[in-house]
Formats: C-alpha cells, structure tokens, sequence
C-alpha cells in the first residue's frame, strides 16, 4: 500500500460521505444501461448466482442485480454510502479496496466508476484482491472512464475535497487486467468528450 492510497482514501471518503443525497438524486447515464445489462445476462447464462459490488455508492446497480434474483453484497469505503445502500435494503459493509475482507467466495464481482480512483501502483494489489474473492471461472465486470492518461484531481470538480482520479490508456488498462484476469471482452463506449476520453467496459474472468 502506497502512502498516497491513504490519502486519497481518506479523501474520498470524506467526499463520498458528504455526497449521498447528490447521488442518489442523480440519474444513471444512458449508456451505462446497457453494457450492465448485458453482465446480467451473462450471469444468469452461466448461472452465476452471487455478486460482491465494488465501490457500491447508493446502492442503484446493487438494488438492479438483487431484484434480478442475484444475491448482491455491497462494499464502500463511505459509511454514509453503505448506510444509504442498508436502507434500499441491500447488505453493505464499509470496505476499502485493498481490503475486502471476506472469507467467502463470489461468483462474480462489478466495479462501476470506482477503481479509477486507485492510484496506478496500487492497481495491481487492489486486483489481486479482488480476484482472490472470486470462485475459479467466476466473473468481473469493470467499467471506468479512461482512454487517455490523468492522474490527479480535476480542478474544477465540484465535491470537497476534491476527488483523485488515475484514467488509464485502453494498453495500459488491458496489461494491468492481463496480469490477474482473462480478458473476455474489451470495449470503448463514447461519452462525446471532448479531450479524447471514453468509457472502457471490460468483463474478465479468474
């Protein structure tokens, strides 16, 4: 764990937990409907039947699996988030990423615009964690933006304090997974930026 991991944790979670009625009064960008969609039906092709959420936040994509029948554990570095995820009535535990913490395995885990927040030397240990809670042949779904390169926080985002994000080129992304997952699929979404970003959805498999 590198000393900047804690400070940007410590930083996020003080972010993240001002930030909860601004969340969940947010709604879901269009394009981030399908390619979880099509995770679900992966699931329920391969009979998948749990899944450990990453970076859970208010709890909509937990809420979307669990009244899909899937059994949905949340994870959140944010007490306020894991609270707000207990009261949609989806079990929570206040977890950072390089401590997970659980004993059991999961069919399957989803991270949404959440490990974008990982500092670069920290990514590698922070995906082996999550592949050591995955059963053998079991699947994870990581999507976040990235496509070009940034490192720091954005000046003008408008959460306090402000949030530390690490984008990665599509290469980059794809070594990183590479070393710790089977790259099912590697897919760009266009999210008409206008500094050359995109969104990167990729499933992968342990």
């Amino acid at each position: 764990m590198s000393n900047r991991y804690e400070e940007v944790t410590g930083q996020l979670r003080r972010s993240y937990d001002r930030a909860v009625e601004r969340r969940a009064s947010s709604p879901l960008e269009p394009w981030k409907v399908a390619p979880r969609s099509a995770f679900l039906e992966l699931l329920r092709r391969e009979e998948r039947r749990s899944l450990l959420e990453i970076g859970a936040g208010t709890g909509v994509h937990g809420r979307f699996f669990a009244d899909a029948g899937i059994e949905v554990v949340c994870t959140d570095l944010s007490a306020a988030m894991v609270e707000h995820c207990r009261a949609q009535g989806l079990v929570a535990h206040e977890r950072d990423f390089l401590h997970l913490g659980f004993d059991r395995k999961f069919d399957a885990a989803f991270a949404m615009n959440c490990l974008l927040h990982v500092p670069r030397e920290d990514l590698p240990a922070v995906l082996s964690g999550v592949r050591s809670v995955l059963a053998a042949g079991g699947v994870f779904y990581l999507g976040q933006y990235g496509g070009i390169v940034n490192d720091g926080v954005f000046a003008d985002d408008t959460y306090e304090p402000k949030r530390y994000f690490s984008w990665l080129p599509d290469s980059e992304l794809r070594a990183v997974v590479s070393e710790h997952f089977v790259i099912e699929s590697f897919a760009t979404i266009d999210i008409d930026s206008d500094d050359g970003s995109h969104f990167q959805s990729v499933v992968l498999r342990a």
